[in-house]
């Protein structure tokens, strides 16, 4: 017995057939049935197939919004405000000159935590305020304290993050990390008055139909399939899972279809208020009319793909995986292929 019931992951490194027998795999449908298929091989993702590596990519390769990392801070925790601190400003001041600020943790679980957000047109009102004014010059010298040449060079503008990036009328966020016993990636809306830190992803001014993506269990094997895991959490990455996630050519009218899932979604959790994602996602306790949003998002998303709901993960793998190679087939690179020794 493991002391204090310490958890176990197992990975699978590599397995075989060294005399060409034909491979098999067991696949689960959403009904719990059980099924077994016969193939040739079975490549690094556990399905059937040639053996390819998904390769990382800066930019999109399937024509999607840009997603964008949250605001690096860098600014030795002196630009964040946590609840306890929000007294040190008066409310009109709390509203010129701060945000609410996100990362997976605030956004997953409802903590709150506000930033300053000082641009440069409003920073000598905003430097009048004893506060700021001393948090600013606490940042200014841990910059200028820091052996990061990156960081002392941001020394110029104490009163601002390293990056500025904000939606001019909303946001999409993503966190980075999710647990695994969701049956769906946590993704969401922020308004204007909202800031991503860099402890999750964002799509700026992403159009709405982006969420019904995300929100997908396609896009949820997806990023289980090719992303990297923390113990056994999701792990999202833009570069591995948002930029290289097959997608069909999608029509106006698709979008349209899929923003209204995403609207659905938004609006069952709103239903539900005060409760947090952590609770709404709770597999044992998600209420009924949000998964049914979640279960009208897939239908439609799926008929996209093939015209009908998929018959588990493996298909919607092996769906993916045919139009990952098309989509890299296109753009004339080829995918990786793995080297292996016997079996794959």
């Amino acid at each position: 017995m493991a002391a204090h019931n310490a958890g176990v992951t197992v990975a699978i490194v590599g397995f075989g057939l060294p005399d060409g027998r034909p491979r098999k795999l067991f696949s689960e449908a959403s009904d719990g049935s059980v099924s077994i298929r016969e193939t040739d091989n079975i490549n690094a993702y556990l399905v059937p197939g040639r053996d390819i590596i998904v390769s990382s990519s800066t930019v999109p390769k399937n024509d999607m919004p840009r997603m964008s990392l949250g605001n690096q801070p860098y600014e030795g925790n002196n630009l964040i405000l946590e609840p306890h601190e929000f007294g040190e400003l008066s409310p009109s001041e709390m509203l010129a000159y701060t945000k609410e600020f996100f990362g997976s943790s605030e956004f997953i679980r409802g903590g709150r935590r506000r930033c300053l957000w000082l641009t440069d047109d409003r920073l000598e009102n905003a430097l009048s305020v004893d506060t700021i004014q001393q948090r600013v010059d606490r940042v200014r010298r841990w910059r200028s304290e820091s052996t990061r040449p990156a960081t002392r060079a941001m020394v110029s503008r104490p009163h601002q993050f390293c990056e500025m990036n904000i939606g001019k009328v909303q946001t999409i966020i993503v966190p980075i990390r999710s647990s695994e016993s969701r049956e769906y990636l946590p993704v969401g809306l922020l308004d204007n008055g909202s800031v991503v830190s860099n402890l999750a992803y964002a799509l700026y001014d992403g159009p709405t139909w982006c969420i019904a993506l995300i929100a997908s269990r396609l896009h949820l094997q997806w990023i289980a399939a090719v992303c990297g895991r923390m113990k056994t959490d999701y792990s999202y990455s833009n570069k591995m899972g948002w930029n290289t996630f097959p997608i069909p050519t999608l029509t106006d009218k698709n979008k349209v279809d899929l923003t209204r899932c995403a609207e659905d979604i938004l609006l069952a959790r709103e239903a539900h208020f005060p409760a947090t994602i952590a609770d709404l996602y709770d597999p044992k306790n998600m209420p009924a009319d949000l998964r049914a949003a979640h279960e009208r998002n897939d239908e439609v998303l799926e008929r996209i793909y093939i015209g009908r709901r998929f018959r588990n993960d493996t298909e919607r793998l092996e769906k993916l995986f045919e139009l990952y190679n098309k989509m890299i087939a296109s753009l004339g690179t080829a995918p990786k292929k793995k080297k292996v020794g016997v079996g794959a």
